[in-house]
């Protein structure tokens, strides 16, 4: 009943809370940048897939069905960098929508004839000029030595990226946008904007807009909108005092209860002969452990719809050979979304 009593309502039976999952690595705050990678930004550049984020490596495969691959939301400011929870193979960041403003337009505003033709002559000229650097970049491959041709073929990582987005952008300017369920909302503030996020990102589900789509709630959550006068980063360096653990539980029972109000949503919505929740795997959680000690152990994880059986509470061998990694669930996750890889970051295999 623990979850329901949290704000998770009655879905609690088609979710599972984990224990002991985790990437198996440290660093504190900057590993928590890698809760969807497995995989410290420090240590990207000698792997073939960098530091991708579980996101962006189903969108590359799925992405292309769509009008946008995948939506990163979050917030740009804040301690520690603010939103940096998406990465590509090539180690960029995506940066994220920061508001619901911006991803209402995003989602259901067509551009005019005149935006239209503006951006057809930017793909054109961008184009152009990323013929020209790859003629230059091919040249230059047979010129250098072994070390710097890796340089190079990381160069070649992010051309693609860019020509795959453009080749995106041309086939659906011409396309009109869904119809727009409801006036454009107003940017308020990290907390009361939340509900709002939350519902863009179900109809941008709903639309087949993206199929892919991660939403970051950082450092600039303002707790004072919750009658809190601390800061969120602050309380979380508790030091086991009553008040802060008591201010921490109020603003993350909020947040709890609208995540649990969007797998509602989800769950309200059909798609095809079942839900929007049923055909979406939805992953909630934290880069970090404790952040009163700043470890990145046992993190907490919830995994709800796609498919799943659940409604159970799973503990998982955290240490030695049998040692179950995070990314072990985001292989099986992309294998259920068609995906044909059997690893992903720093797994060990398919979750069982």
């Amino acid at each position: 009943d623990q979850p329901r009593s949290r704000g998770l309502g009655d879905v609690y039976k088609r979710q599972t809370v984990y224990r002991g999952l985790d990437h198996g690595i440290k660093g504190g705050h900057f590993a928590v940048h890698s809760f969807l990678s497995g995989v410290l930004n420090s240590e990207a550049q000698n792997r073939a897939d960098g530091n991708v984020t579980i996101d962006q490596f189903i969108a590359d495969e799925v992405g292309v069905e769509t009008r946008f691959p995948s939506l990163t939301v979050g917030s740009e400011g804040g301690i520690h960098g603010g939103c940096q929870i998406a990465w590509t193979k090539s180690g960029v960041r995506v940066p994220p929508v920061t508001g619901p403003a911006e991803l209402f337009e995003k989602l259901f505003v067509t551009d005019s004839k005149e935006r239209q033709a503006s951006r057809a002559k930017e793909n054109q000229l961008q184009s152009s000029i990323l013929d020209s650097v790859l003629e230059d970049a091919n040249r230059l491959s047979k010129q250098v030595n072994r070390e710097d041709k890796d340089k190079l073929d990381e160069y070649f990582t992010s051309i693609r990226d860019v020509e795959k987005r453009l080749e995106l952008r041309e086939r659906w300017t011409h396309h009109p946008k869904p119809e727009a369920p409801f006036e454009k909302p107003a940017n308020k503030n990290t907390v009361e904007d939340l509900p709002m996020l939350y519902e863009l990102m179900a109809l941008a589900l709903q639309t087949d807009s993206t199929r892919v789509a991660t939403l970051e709630i950082g450092g600039s959550f303002l707790p004072q909108n919750l009658g809190i006068d601390k800061a969120y980063h602050g309380l979380s360096h508790h030091g086991n005092d009553e008040e802060a653990i008591k201010h921490l539980i109020t603003l993350e029972t909020y947040q709890i209860q609208h995540f649990g109000k969007f797998l509602t949503r989800l769950a309200g919505i059909t798609d095809g002969e079942q839900t929007l929740l049923d055909s979406t795997s939805v992953v909630f959680g934290s880069g970090m452990g404790n952040g009163q000690s700043h470890t990145n152990s046992d993190l907490p994880i919830i995994l709800a719809g796609g498919g799943y059986r659940h409604g159970e509470y799973r503990k998982v061998e955290s240490k030695g050979m049998n040692k179950v990694h995070l990314c072990n669930l985001f292989v099986d996750i992309a294998q259920r979304m068609g995906l044909e890889t059997e690893s992903f970051g720093n797994s060990s295999g398919a979750f069982s």
